[in-house]
């Protein structure tokens, strides 16, 4: 079986300062990736660049910042775009598959499932797919937010053997190496902690919506799920088969972990909690750290409205989130028994099921 590697360009890779595709880049691009079939590598695109490819054909003097014409932007440029690919790689021999997808696609495991389907058939005829997120779909409050998310869980969903994450800076460092001459880069990261966080500013450029900071959280839920990623720049012949290798000019985050499920993706990163727990110092350890369910007993507050069945996060003692959970209980019922022991619980709630509030096959921790 080739090794999968999934590849994210971001729009700074591939489009102009005021829009609009850069052929050479594409060109560029496909090149690196038809080379890595030549290396025995199977490799995944993730591309942005649809809006910043469509807004000036469309007539807009700098990327719009309505919804509608976001949309009708990503519908004249996600045409362009592709259609540049397919043409830069027909040079090498290669055709490319799209793959438009939302976050509510990751919601439904029939919709999702129906892609992975997709998806390995185009795998097995070695068809190289495309991922893009479904702009002219997609609302503000259903987006990824950017395509370094989709990229992160795209290389779970396939189990890939890496993630590279391309932009226009070499890697993470200390500080701007724009505005800091004395910045560091990082050449290996073994854990995305908050200091690691502190180093990333906002976004990079113009005509893109991801910056470090957006990459450091795909890292994160690319090595939560196994796949160790490689953050950095690739504009030289044999960049990104260096990526792919475990070099390249760039920043390279390590894992022990091993594969993610899809539920525990969607539990983690695209959920939408209607509420909070707030559970003791026992109870966050028994969670985060002794994969153990919780328990009314531990709970020490509830937030929000939510039922039985919904997804709600769960934050410890001093406020820090400590993971996600579906919970077993209506929020009024909740409330009636947070810090009970099992007995009383089931003594003050006739016909209760099930006493765990979360049960630890329903749980993600995020700590």
């Amino acid at each position: 079986m080739q090794k999968r590697i999934v590849v994210k360009i971001g729009s700074s890779s591939l489009t102009g300062s005021r829009g609009g595709l850069n052929r050479e880049a594409v060109a560029y691009f496909a090149g690196e990736l038809a080379e890595l079939y030549k290396r025995g590598y199977h490799p995944l695109l993730v591309t942005s660049g649809a809006v910043a490819a469509g807004f000036s054909a469309i007539g807009y003097a700098e990327r719009p910042k309505k919804l509608h014409e976001k949309q009708a932007s990503a519908a004249v440029g996600q045409a362009l775009l592709m259609r540049a690919y397919q043409e830069a790689l027909a040079e090498h021999g290669r055709v490319a598959g799209q793959i438009l997808l939302t976050r509510t696609d990751f919601h439904s495991r029939q919709r999702i499932g129906n892609a992975v389907m997709t998806l390995e058939e185009l795998l097995e005829r070695s068809i190289l797919p495309i991922f893009n997120e479904n702009d002219t779909v997609s609302v503000d409050e259903l987006k990824f937010g950017d395509n370094d998310t989709l990229s992160a869980l795209v290389a779970n969903l396939v189990k890939a053997d890496r993630l590279i994450i391309l932009t226009d800076m070499d890697g993470l460092y200390s500080a701007d190496p724009r505005h800091d001459p004395n910045a560091v880069r990082y050449e290996k990261i073994d854990e995305i902690d908050e200091k690691i966080y502190r180093m990333a500013g906002g976004a990079g450029s113009g005509v893109g919506t991801g910056g470090m900071r957006s990459k450091l959280d795909a890292a994160r839920i690319a090595t939560r799920g196994g796949v160790p990623v490689f953050i950095g720049r690739a504009s030289k012949i044999g960049d990104l088969v260096a990526a792919a290798e475990g070099g390249g000019r760039g920043t390279r985050f390590t894992t022990r972990l091993s594969s993610m499920p899809v539920k525990k993706q969607w539990l983690g990163y695209l959920s939408r909690p209607f509420g909070a727990l707030i559970v003791d110092a026992g109870a966050q350890r028994a969670l985060a750290e002794n994969g153990r369910s919780l328990l009314p007993v531990g709970i020490t507050g509830v937030e929000g409205q939510f039922h039985a069945g919904d997804v709600v996060e769960v934050r410890g003692p001093g406020g820090d989130i400590v993971g996600r959970g579906v919970v077993n209980y209506d929020m009024e019922d909740l409330q009636k028994v947070c810090g009970l022991p099992g007995p009383q619980v089931l003594e003050k709630l006739n016909g209760l099921h099930r006493l765990e509030a979360i049960h630890r096959d329903e749980w993600i921790s995020l700590r």
